[in-house]
């Protein structure tokens, strides 16, 4: 009995139109703890009224670890009335299989399980995605930039500190496994212990900061105490908020 002709094709010498690579993105998730409160589209309205600049356009991941256990809400008018307020809801996260397969039916992705359900009577407000081991892990060798970090660039060092000797301008963002410093004013947006270090700490000569976070715990401008504007301080994390002292 004959074999088929077993057939090669050459490979294609042209490069590919296009290429896949992780990436490093500031997301947010709104955690919902009340999704049929008829307060929450307002008070989300007010919040974003706050800051809208850093809001506009924003993505964002739908967290229903509290509400996992309920039957799912309208996901596809849900997410029709974020982009009304100029978000821009991408995915869902921490839904059991019905709230995922409605989330598949507005469209929006399936994402995998991380951050803690929420506690107590917290209000509904938006979070920063980030993973947090329950070990933080080491940290390997740290980055020095020298020169001024302009708006719409990033800085990212995966594995230690990260130390800007130059301001940061609005629009720019770090981003370091370990601590950051910054020895001039910080204008854009600081996120340190990227990988879930709650250790880490942002230290900055002058604050003026759209956002910090550290370990996906996050303060944006208008949370912050007047009286620390502009002066040099310290950020860390003190039972999953964020503390901003001056640095003598």
């Amino acid at each position: 009995m004959e074999r088929p002709a077993t057939v090669t094709t050459a490979p294609d010498p042209r490069p590919a139109p296009f290429q896949l690579r992780g990436s490093v993105q500031t997301l947010l998730s709104l955690r919902l703890i009340a999704p049929a409160d008829p307060d929450l589209f307002p008070l989300l309205r007010d919040k974003i009224a706050y800051n809208p600049d850093f809001y506009r356009d924003a993505p964002v991941i739908i967290d229903v670890a509290p509400v996992a256990d309920s039957a799912p809400i309208d996901l596809e008018g849900f997410a029709a009335e974020l982009r009304r307020l100029r978000l821009v809801p991408v995915g869902l996260q921490n839904g059991g299989p019905a709230w995922q397969a409605a989330a598949r039916s507005a469209g929006l992705a399936v994402l995998a399980a991380g951050g803690r359900p929420a506690t107590g009577n917290a209000s509904v407000r938006p979070e920063l995605v980030r993973g947090r081991p329950s070990v933080p892990q080491p940290r390997g060798a740290g980055l020095v930039i020298a020169e001024p970090v302009r708006g719409g660039q990033q800085v990212h060092c995966p594995n230690g500190d990260l130390t800007v000797l130059a301001p940061v301008s609005h629009g720019a963002e770090l981003v370091a496994a370990g601590h950051i410093h910054v020895y001039g004013p910080l204008r854009g947006r600081a996120f340190a212990g990227a990988n879930g270090d709650e250790r880490a700490m942002i230290f900055c000569d002058q604050l003026e900061a759209e956002l910090v976070s550290i370990a996906g715990v996050y303060l944006v401008s208008e949370d912050v105490d007047p009286r620390l504007r502009g002066r040099r301080v310290r950020v860390w994390c003190d039972s999953e908020r964020l503390s901003i002292g001056p640095v003598p």
